[in-house]
């Protein structure tokens, strides 16, 4: 992890990280807090504003809210519709850059692994409003990542599953040695093609555990999806 000697030298450097609610961007808070080279501020999540949910991910809000609380962290909610034009998420993207600025914050990280399309488009958007990216697990092995998480306590569930590459039959699973080992060849440990997405519910980089139980699975988009609900709330489609 790079960040410029000019910025470090004033101190330590704020980050947004930024939050999917899944197991990298969790893992990521958890190495970023390890190393103390960047101060994370606040988490930075884009948020379907027709199904009040994380987007992709389709964690509800209130599950969202949570985590924020147990990372210790305000949470930068950027609203987008459904469905979302590129124009219109750069655009609530860069006035979430302004706001950050704003604040002295100039760094923002993500739990990126090896995709270089999507690196190198985060990099030319935040380089064009002065921002700063930062990926503390790019080119980790997935595999060793995976299992790093898991024995370091995390807990996550699939949320979404793409069918043309996984079983909806994993959509809600636990996230654990038992998931890695039932993986089809060519599936990534981690999900990084978009095999599936997480939600992180308990690690070092919470204090307390999130309660969560699976409810509904359905089929929307090409996607399954894996309704998970705060234990004890009413089981509904949402």
């Amino acid at each position: 992890m790079e960040i410029e000697s000019s910025v470090a030298s004033a101190g330590r450097p704020k980050a947004w990280l930024a939050w999917s609610s899944g197991k990298d961007s969790a893992w990521t808070l958890h190495t970023l807090r390890e190393s103390g080279e960047v101060d994370v501020v606040a988490l930075l999540t884009t948020v379907n504003r027709k199904y009040e949910r994380v987007a992709m991910h389709a964690v509800r809000e209130s599950l969202l809210e949570m985590q924020a609380a147990a990372a210790g962290l305000p949470l930068v909610k950027v609203a987008i519709p459904s469905p979302c034009p590129n124009e219109v998420y750069e655009r609530a993207m860069s006035e979430a850059m302004a706001r950050a600025r704003a604040e002295g914050v100039w760094h923002v990280a993500f739990g990126d692994l090896f995709l270089e399309d999507i690196r190198g488009y985060r990099e030319k958007q935040l380089a064009s409003c002065g921002m700063v990216p930062i990926f503390p697990l790019w080119l980790k092995d997935t595999r060793q990542l995976a299992e790093e998480m898991i024995a370091g306590g995390l807990l996550a569930h699939l949320t979404c599953v793409d069918p043309k590459k996984l079983g909806r039959e994993f959509a809600g699973r636990r996230f654990d040695a038992d998931l890695l080992e039932a993986l089809p060849p060519g599936v990534d440990p981690c999900g990084e093609n978009g095999e599936f997405h997480t939600f992180a519910s308990a690690g070092p980089m919470f204090d307390r555990l999130i309660e969560v139980k699976r409810g509904e699975i359905v089929e929307r988009d090409g996607f399954v999806f894996a309704d998970l609900l705060p234990q004890g709330a009413a089981a509904s489609a949402a």
